[in-house]
């Protein structure tokens, strides 16, 4: 993570995003909160979660309805 915070400053940049499948370790995390740029760190969890919420790279398998009875909808009788 330090030397992508490095070379965003080879670019011009002030804001990076950093992906990985696996996880970072809280020093890791807790860095990026204490430098002058802004670098977004996305783990493997937030990255399978931007892909079902957006639909990209993944197909949906199957849809399940679940239903009550509107008890509004029907007299209840005294």
């Amino acid at each position: 993570i330090r030397e992508f915070a490095g070379s965003l400053d080879g670019a011009h940049a002030r804001k990076g995003v950093f992906i990985t499948t696996s996880s970072y370790a809280p020093a890791a995390r807790d860095w990026v909160t204490k430098i002058d740029k802004s670098i977004v760190l996305i783990d493997g969890a937030d990255l399978a979660k931007h892909m079902v919420d957006h639909e990209i790279g993944v197909q949906r398998r199957a849809e399940f309805r679940l239903y009550r009875v509107d008890d509004d909808f029907f007299e209840v009788a005294d």
